[in-house]
């Protein structure tokens, strides 16, 4: 029961305040009549009397709502296990520009350079984890999955060195120091998590050895090259020229990692090149996708066009089949020559979720 005199809470069933001796009169909330103590209704007008402790009960109740309420939700911290290829890169000897020239000078001749960088990560779609400052920490196949991870990162890096030697052609031409750059790559497994920071902004940071050695790779690199790992070269080779550069003794790994400088662009573009170098193993089935495809070509020797889409999931060997066609068909296809050209360009366009290839035609007129 409240005090009318001091606002303590007391005791149910106390007559007097416990702290300033006052007498407790049982009010009612409508009316504001006294009643006994004990009572559960007003006298004058039947409102329900509160019991003391029911009302700090509720009280206490709701306060403790609205402070869970008010307090911040943990951040999800738990990771996610995904193979990345990660890539760094800096400029070199930006220490000593920085250290020769004001601070806003070397500001606007970094800050160019950054941004090419930045925008070579983002035309393949990666993802920038950090800037260093005179550098970048770039991530691709997460957040944004892409199963060619490994030959995006190394598109990106040849640009980025393209670019800044156009970029720093024209600091020599202005009168200033030129910049070289180093990149380096890996490719493996992390763990990644998103976390939360102020005013909304999430950060998306992977945590494992991959990053670290990547970081190694930047350090190991020629200036102005690009360094990879031998796992990165496992799955880029063909794609990229490569130049061995021999086994390494790395900061933190116990044996020597074999490094490779990449050159230049290789003579592969698709996965089913790089198969055929290796050796295709025996094309059986599909003989109702071929009967298909030959119909298809047989219009359109006739004058009418066709559309051929092979869609499935990746994998199940959408451009096998389209390869097997050219090669049983190579001569006599004349007319039909333009529509397998296309079919071809199509199915790295056209991707499904379907467990087998289905083909679907589309008479049309001429």
């Amino acid at each position: 029961m409240r005090c009318s005199n001091c606002k303590t809470e007391n005791p149910a069933g106390k007559k007097f305040c416990g702290d300033c001796g006052a007498a407790l009169a049982n009010l009612c909330p409508k009316c504001g009549a006294e009643n006994p103590a004990g009572k559960r209704f007003c006298g004058e007008c039947g409102t329900a009397l509160e019991a003391p402790a029911a009302v700090a009960s509720a009280k206490k109740s709701s306060d403790s709502a609205i402070r869970v309420a008010e307090a911040p939700a943990p951040e999800n911290l738990e990771g996610e296990r995904k193979t990345v290829t990660a890539l760094f890169v800096d400029i070199k000897g930006s220490t000593e520009l920085e250290q020769d020239l004001d601070p806003e000078e070397a500001r606007a001749i970094i800050d160019p350079a950054l941004k090419l960088m930045i925008d070579a990560v983002r035309r393949y779609d990666g993802y920038i984890v950090q800037s260093t400052g005179d550098g970048i920490f770039a991530l691709f196949g997460a957040p944004v999955a892409h199963e060619d991870h490994p030959q995006r990162a190394l598109y990106a890096a040849l640009r980025m060195q393209e670019e800044l030697k156009r970029y720093s052609a024209r600091l020599r031409e202005a009168g200033n120091l030129p910049l070289e750059a180093r990149v380096g790559v890996n490719t493996g497994e992390v763990v990644v998590r998103s976390i939360t920071t102020g005013e909304g902004h999430t950060e998306y940071t992977p945590i494992g050895h991959t990053n670290n050695l990547a970081s190694r790779m930047q350090a190991l690199a020629p200036t102005g090259s690009i360094a990879i790992s031998e796992q990165t070269r496992k799955f880029v080779e063909g794609y990229f020229e490569l130049k061995p550069l021999g086994p390494t003794r790395v900061k933190g790994v116990s044996e020597p990692v074999n490094v490779y400088e990449v050159t230049g662009l290789g003579t592969l573009r698709t996965r089913l090149q790089r198969s055929a170098s290796r050796g295709y193993t025996k094309f059986v089935g599909r003989e109702r996708q071929m009967d298909a495809l030959s119909h298809a070509a047989e219009l359109a020797r006739q004058g009418h066009g066709q559309i051929v889409a092979a869609v499935a999931d990746p994998g199940v060997g959408k451009s096998r089949l389209f390869y097997e066609f050219k090669a049983r068909n190579q001569s006599g296809l004349d007319g039909a020559g333009e529509f397998l050209r296309v079919a071809r360009e199509g199915i790295r366009l056209l991707c499904g979720h379907r467990p087998a290839v289905q083909l679907f035609q589309n008479p049309g007129r001429r």
